[in-house]
């Protein structure tokens, strides 16, 4: 019997978007869907919660039960206007916020290397 997760591979394969760019676009950790479906693993309420949020189109009824279509409204996703721009946006916003981030952290690391080498030469000066 397939898995909520198993589904959830299927409908990001009929977006036409990679596993990574869908992860990205619903705000989880690199590499979370396939994971996931490495590991048979359940998908969390709030993960579920994300992916309706910004994938209103799926069926929810589908994607937990398999119940039903795929799609809200019975049309593929060829057939439907899928706002890449949208998506490619969350991807840029998802890289900023990482590199602002990363770049916090490295401020921080330099601010305390500075602080030390300080400390280190106000000794050197004492002996």
């Amino acid at each position: 019997m397939a898995k909520t997760i198993d589904r959830l591979i299927l409908f990001i394969k009929e977006l036409g978007v990679s596993a990574r760019q869908f992860d990205i676009s619903i705000g989880t950790a690199n590499g979370y869907i396939l994971r996931m479906h490495k590991n048979n693993a359940s998908v969390g309420s709030d993960v579920i919660e994300k992916i309706i949020s910004i994938y209103p189109q799926i069926n929810l009824v589908w994607l937990i039960t398999g119940k039903g279509d795929m799609f809200l409204d019975k049309a593929s996703t060829k057939d439907q206007d899928i706002d890449m721009a949208a998506l490619e946006r969350l991807v840029a916003k998802s890289v900023d916020e990482k590199l602002a981030s990363e770049s916090s952290k490295l401020r921080q690391q330099l601010l305390e290397d500075i602080d030390r080498e300080i400390e280190e030469a106000k000794q050197n000066l004492k002996n």
